[in-house]
């Protein structure tokens, strides 16, 4: 649990606090039923990636932020990462050997890393200081796509931009105009590239034509793709919305008004297609504390 919004007593003698315990549920938009469900046993977790297969989980622990794997159904649940490292948005390769992540270090800025979904230690992919995340596999395993937020890395040298890594020789390269683009997602036949300037709107690239246009105007966190390809689906916290790529057609899938949510979108699709997202069971209350004065 931890305190804030401190208040003294008139007397002196207690301390008024609100004391916030976090915690939250990973659920399931159960259609049929119309309402959400437990998914992967109720999990306090986020940002949840799946094997190509759809038989394996990745997930981040809410809000340890400790990374780990399992099968769908819970089982072979195993620890990949330990404090005081905190792990973001992983991602399976496409052999469903490894897993992608962007970590971090006490004091340092995010990194890339990757990790044997077996277990074993973490491999960071680029040297330096920069800041980098959302990692993506290429369909064929040779790359991944990111993006670098500069002013996260304790000054603001450098666009905040997206960038390819090509694990064979090393080399980074820039996605031409994305200068202003982060949070990339990329389409599982990896011609699209999805991605938001400063999460006011959805910009799609088509690496044929080496074009981005816009598929939304809507603010959007969370962008995922369906696992055919043809929508990007994305969380504006009010609501989940998908774009069809064939003719941009906006629709709501889903509105999540009375939905209690955690800091910050975070939600996906489940291998059945499902909508998944982390609803808050956390408490807030006002504790009075007694003050003990030397």
């Amino acid at each position: 649990m931890s305190f804030v919004s401190y208040v003294p007593g008139k007397d002196g003698k207690k301390i008024f606090a609100l004391g916030l315990q976090q915690k939250g549920e990973l659920v399931r938009y159960d259609a049929g039923a119309r309402q959400f469900v437990p998914f992967l046993g109720g999990i306090s977790a986020r940002e949840v990636s799946f094997s190509h297969d759809g038989q394996w989980a990745a997930y981040v622990s809410f809000p340890e932020r400790i990374l780990w794997r399992s099968k769908v159904d819970g089982s072979q649940r195993f620890q990949l990462t330990f404090p005081p490292a905190q792990a973001f948005y992983p991602g399976w390769s496409p052999d469903q050997k490894k897993i992608a992540f962007g970590g971090t270090a006490p004091g340092k800025p995010s990194k890339i890393y990757v990790i044997p979904a077996a277990g074993g230690t973490p491999q960071q992919v680029m040297p330096g200081e920069r800041y980098e995340g959302n990692p993506n596999w290429s369909p064929d395993g040779n790359s991944l796509l990111f993006g670098r937020l500069p002013f996260l890395e304790g000054g603001v040298s450098g666009l905040v931009a997206l960038h390819v890594l090509d694990l064979r020789t090393d080399q980074i390269s820039t996605i031409p105009g994305s200068e202003g683009l982060a949070y990339p997602s990329l389409s599982p036949d990896g011609r699209y590239i999805a991605a938001s300037r400063d999460q006011q709107n959805v910009m799609l690239y088509d690496s044929k034509t080496q074009k981005w246009t816009e598929a939304a105007t809507l603010r959007a966190n969370s962008l995922y793709w369906s696992r055919d390809g043809k929508y990007i689906y994305f969380d504006n916290f009010a609501a989940i919305y998908r774009v069809r790529i064939s003719d941009r057609k906006l629709e709501e899938v889903l509105n999540l008004k009375d939905v209690r949510r955690i800091g910050g979108p975070s939600s996906g699709l489940a291998p059945d297609g499902s909508v998944f997202l982390v609803r808050n069971i956390g408490s807030e209350e006002i504790y009075a504390l007694e003050l003990q004065a030397p």
